[in-house]
């Protein structure tokens, strides 16, 4: 039985059409409906016993009777109650019978089939308001309701009553179309808010994973080289294994307190907590430094003045993960410079690859650092040259470059 329903369910959300069967309703709606119907029906039956009951009011009260079953189903099923409402106007109309109370009933179903319909639905409506119109108009000429007769004389009037009736039809009708309309536009708004709250939490979960993969990664990069050092040194120089470990220690540490801060972002999103600056940085190289790498860095020209914080974020981050790949992939000195020109800063990491190695512009690292510039309106380039492996990075002081 769940496989039927779940079945049911995935044929009815792929369908073009808002209905299907029937239309969700809230039980307290189904209740008014169908209590609304029965009232029709009870207030239509005691104008008809009010006559006894003649052949011709026994055809009223199944006319009546099949217009109520149309006002109960109006909601649940649109559609379905339009045609319903058509074939009880058919059946008073072969059996000669007048405008009766139960006509009203036509309102109801045309005001409902324009607000809650399908799309086929919604434009049968307009068309069985128009087409009711005339069809009123014919009827009652053709068989002299209201003194009316098919002849000349009666054009002027019959005009009126086409009008009065297509007037009066094609109100129900536009009166559920601007329900439609308000309808789809707060359905709308709750999609594009939906839209806009998911697509600021991806973007937040980006950023922090962004941000784990930088502090982890690199964290990681130090202390795994200076375990194998500490592995190599401690056979000849203990106290360098012990300084090995001290770093090793110092790292994890700080490693740590990072990973505890983006832990506490993910669960507070209002926690945003402070960010490395430039200030970092001279912690950033001592690090790689003590790892056993030989790093050479040339800050010129300086920075004129304090720069952006985000900026100075993007310089840090972008700067970890290159020393990280050097780390990584490196087989030597590595050459870190950064130049503040105006109006943007110069970044630049070379490194020479070990024998063997192949890095390429793939990786969750790479694309990290290309997301950091991105983000503050620059460019970055990471590629393999000749031996070498570079990142160059372009990053606006000012307007997106």
């Amino acid at each position: 039985m769940t496989r039927i329903h779940r079945t049911t369910d995935a044929v009815a959300s792929a369908l073009p059409y808002r209905e299907t069967v029937f239309r969700p309703l809230k039980p307290y709606q189904l209740v008014v409906d169908l209590v609304a119907a029965g009232v029709l029906f009870l207030v239509c039956l005691v104008g008809l016993a009010q006559g006894g009951w003649p052949v011709e009011d026994l055809n009223g009260l199944v006319v009546t009777t099949i217009m109520a079953v149309a006002v109960g189903l109006r909601r649940l099923a649109p559609g379905r109650a339009l045609a319903i409402a058509w074939i009880g106007a058919i059946l008073q109309m072969l059996v000669g019978l007048g405008p009766i109370s139960a006509d009203v009933a036509i309102f109801a179903v045309l005001y409902t089939a324009a607000a809650y319909g399908s799309r086929f639905v919604f434009w049968f409506g307009f068309a069985s308001a128009c087409v009711g119109a005339v069809t009123i108009t014919a009827y009652l000429l053709a068989t002299g309701w209201f003194g009316l007769s098919a002849s000349w004389q009666s054009v002027p009037f019959g005009i009126v009553v086409l009008f009065a009736a297509g007037f009066a039809l094609l109100l129900a009708w536009t009166v559920g179309a601007l329900v439609r309309t308000a309808l789809r536009a707060r359905e709308n708004r709750f999609a594009q808010e939906r839209a806009e709250s998911e697509a600021a939490a991806q973007q937040e979960r980006v950023r922090i994973a962004r941000d784990m993969h930088d502090v982890v990664a690199h964290s990681l990069a130090v202390v795994i080289a200076q375990a194998d050092g500490a592995r190599y040194a401690a056979a000849v120089d203990p106290a360098a294994a012990t300084n090995a470990l001290d770093t090793i220690s110092t790292t994890a540490r700080a490693a740590l307190a990072d990973v505890r801060l983006l832990l506490t972002q993910l669960r507070h999103s209002q926690a945003a907590g402070p960010q490395p600056t430039l200030a970092d940085l001279e912690g950033l190289y001592a690090q790689v430094r003590a790892a056993g790498v030989e790093l050479r860095v040339t800050v010129d020209p300086a920075p004129a003045g304090q720069p952006p914080a985000a900026l100075q974020l993007a310089v840090y981050r972008i700067l970890q993960e290159a020393l990280t790949n050097a780390l990584r992939h490196g087989g030597g000195p590595v050459a870190l410079s950064i130049a503040w020109q105006a109006g943007r800063v110069e970044l630049e990491v070379r490194n020479p690859l070990r024998a063997g190695d192949v890095s390429t512009s793939s990786g969750h690292g790479l694309v990290g650092m290309r997301e950091r510039a991105s983000l503050v309106g620059g460019r970055l380039d990471a590629t393999a040259r000749e031996g070498e492996f570079v990142v160059a990075a372009v990053l606006p002081i000012g307007d997106p470059l």
